[in-house]
């Protein structure tokens, strides 16, 4: 046990030098301000503001503005509606009969039959199968 011995020498554990965002924090600038060191302060050229963000949205805003384009879907035409409904009620069907028979939800024949569907040629195409009727006109 001779050849052991404590080390009682103070350890001195310092903190890391602080880094660039640490010293532009407030509080360090405030301290130097405290302390008279000289402070230096650069303006960025958009700081502060939000020109970046707002100047690419203005070109889309005004082709936004300037589109007069009437942009909504395609319904089913007066002469479609009327005619599925006839053809319906002449086989003495419901819509939810007639719906059945072409393997459709009753509500797609209740959109067909009052305009709010947008048409689609498969199933314009079973229902003149099962009504046993043209639907479509000539085109």
């Amino acid at each position: 046990m001779a050849g052991l011995s404590q080390d009682w020498e103070p350890v001195v554990i310092r903190k890391k030098a602080p880094t660039a965002a640490a010293r532009k924090d407030e509080k360090a600038v405030n301290a130097a301000r405290r302390a008279g060191a000289e402070i230096e302060t650069v303006r960025k050229a958009t700081a502060g503001s939000n020109r970046a963000a707002s100047s690419s949205t203005t070109l889309n805003t005004r082709k936004l503005d300037e589109d007069t384009e009437n942009l909504s879907h395609q319904k089913v035409p007066t002469e479609l509606k009327k005619a599925i409904m006839q053809a319906r009620q002449d086989k003495k069907l419901t819509q939810s009969q007639l719906a059945q028979l072409i393997n459709e939800k009753p509500q797609i024949i209740q959109e067909y039959e009052s305009g709010k569907a947008i048409p689609n040629q498969q199933i314009i195409s079973k229902l003149e199968r099962a009504l046993g009727a043209k639907l479509r006109g000539k085109k």
